[in-house]
C-alpha cells in the first residue's frame, strides 16, 4: 500500500518549542513554590523534551527544579535515545545516566535536595506525573519524607492544554490523513467482509499515510454502530445497514480521531436508508455543526456539549446520547479540555478537542459525526475536511 503522505519524523518539533516550554515550566514550578518538578515516562516527557521513552520497570525521570539544571535521568542502556531526543541534543537538559546496580530514585532525591541548597524550610513541595507508576511514587517518598507530593498537571496542564502553530499543524495533517483513510474504506469493499478485516484495513491505511501509530479503528455494523466504543469483530457487514467508523493513531506524535457514519446499500434500492434513520441522522447532523458552530475564546467548555445535547433532545433523542460532546486532543488522544456538563472553563485560543456527538438504539443502530476542531480568534477550525453526510456507499 503506497503512502499519499510524506513520512515525518518520529517527532518534528523544534528544539526552539522544547526551550520555550522548558523554560515556562520552570517559571510555574518557581510561581507555584514547588522545589521541583518530576516528570515520569509518557506525554508530559514528550512535551518538554521531544523524549518518546520506553515504559519500563527501570526509572526514567526529568527533574525540573526550581533553581539549577534540569536533569533527564535515565537506565544506562537507554542512554543513547535519551541523548539523542531535541531537548538533550539542544544541550537543553543534562542527561546522567544510572547503572543497574545503582538506586535511581536515591539519585532523583539527591538532585532535588540539591537544587534546594542550605536551609530549605520543610516540608518541601514536589510535583509528580499524573500517571507516574505507584511504585516509584512510594519510593520517592521514602527518600524524601521532607517532601509533599502533588500533581504534576498543576504545572503541565496550563502549558499543554494550549497548542502552539506546530503543534496544530502536526494535528491538521493528521486529520488529513485521516479523511483520506475514510474515503478510501468508504470507496472499497464491504460487503462480506468482516468488521475485523475492515479494521485491519483501516490500521494499514493509517500507516501508509504516514501515521506512525494506528491507536483504534471501530467498525462497528448494523446493531453493533449502537456502541459507542464497539471492539471490531467477526461480525461479516451486510447490504442495508449502518457502520459507524471511528479512526485514528499518531502522526508526528499528535493524534488523528475521526468518526463518520456509512450506510451500505449494495445493488439494490431496497436496501437503501430508510426513513426514521435518514430522520435520526438529520438530528445528529444538525447538532454536531451548531456545537462546532459555538466554539469560540470564552465559550464555556460545557455550552458546547449543552448545544448538542439540546438538538438532540429536542429531536426525540435525549436519552440515546450516552457521552460527552467532546474530549482535548493533542500528544494523546483524550486530554483536556472536556466538552461535558460541569464544565465551565472558558475555551481560549488554539485549544484542540473533538466534537462527537452520537445517538444510539441499543440493539437496533447509531450513529457518530465526530470532527478535530481547534478554538481559532475568529471562531472553529474545522481540521477534518471529510464529507460529514451520511455516506452512502455501495459497499461492493
Amino acid at each position: 500500500m503506497t503512502s499519499q503522505a510524506a513520512l515525518m519524523p518520529p517527532y518534528p518539533i523544534p528544539a526552539t518549542r522544547h526551550r520555550e516550554r522548558l523554560a515556562a515550566a520552570r517559571d510555574l514550578v518557581a510561581e507555584r513554590g514547588l522545589a521541583a518538578l518530576l516528570v515520569g515516562v509518557g506525554a508530559d516527557l514528550r512535551y518538554l523534551t521531544g523524549y518518546d521513552a520506553m515504559p519500563l520497570e527501570r526509572l526514567t525521570m526529568l527533574v525540573v527544579p526550581a533553581a539549577g539544571p534540569v536533569t533527564l535521568v535515565v537506565p544506562r542502556l537507554e542512554l543513547a535515545p535519551a541523548r539523542a531526543c531535541s531537548a538533550a541534543a539542544a544541550g537543553l537538559v543534562e542527561v546522567t545516566a544510572w547503572e543497574e546496580t545503582e538506586d535511581p530514585v536515591t539519585l532523583v532525591g539527591r538532585l532535588v535536595r540539591a537544587s534546594l541548597g542550605s536551609g530549605a524550610p520543610a516540608p518541601i513541595r514536589v510535583a509528580v506525573s499524573d500517571r507516574l507508576w505507584a511504585s516509584f511514587l512510594f519510593r520517592l517518598q521514602e527518600v524524601l519524607p521532607e517532601a509533599r507530593f502533588g500533581l504534576g498537571s498543576t504545572v503541565l496542564r496550563e502549558l499543554r492544554i494550549v497548542k502552539d502553530a506546530d503543534e496544530i499543524a502536526l494535528l491538521r495533517a493528521a486529520a488529513h490523513a485521516a479523511d483520506r483513510v475514510v474515503a478510501a474504506i468508504a470507496r472499497g469493499r464491504l460487503i462480506g467482509r468482516s468488521e475485523a478485516d475492515v479494521s485491519r484495513e483501516v490500521r494499514e491505511r493509517l500507516l501508509a499515510e504516514g501515521h506512525e501509530r494506528a491507536e483504534f479503528a471501530i467498525v462497528a455494523s448494523g446493531p453493533n454502530s449502537a456502541s459507542p466504543h464497539h471492539e471490531a469483530s467477526a461480525r461479516v457487514i451486510q447490504a442495508g445497514e449502518p457502520i459507524v467508523l471511528d479512526i485514528g493513531g499518531t502522526l508526528g506524535g499528535y493524534g488523528s480521531d475521526i468518526t463518520r457514519t456509512l450506510w451500505v446499500t449494495g445493488s439494490e434500492p431496497v436496501h437503501a436508508p430508510y426513513h426514521e434513520y435518514l430522520a435520526l441522522f438529520a438530528i445528529l447532523r444538525a447538532a454536531q455543526a451548531e456545537a462546532t458552530h459555538a466554539v469560540r475564546p470564552g465559550v464555556p467548555a460545557e455550552r458546547i456539549d449543552a448545544v448538542a445535547r439540546e438538538i438532540i433532545a429536542a429531536g426525540g433523542h435525549g436519552l440515546h446520547f450516552i457521552h460527552r460532546t467532546g474530549h482535548g486532543i493533542g500528544l494523546e488522544a483524550h486530554e483536556e479540555p472536556y466538552l461535558v456538563a460541569g464544565n465551565a472553563e472558558p475555551l481560549r485560543e488554539g485549544m484542540a478537542f473533538s466534537v462527537e456527538p452520537g445517538i444510539y438504539l441499543e440493539g437496533l443502530a447509531g450513529a457518530r459525526i465526530e470532527d478535530i476542531v481547534v478554538c481559532a480568534a475568529s471562531g472553529p477550525d474545522i481540521l477534518n475536511e471529510a464529507p460529514r453526510d451520511l455516506l452512502v456507499v455501495s459497499g461492493e
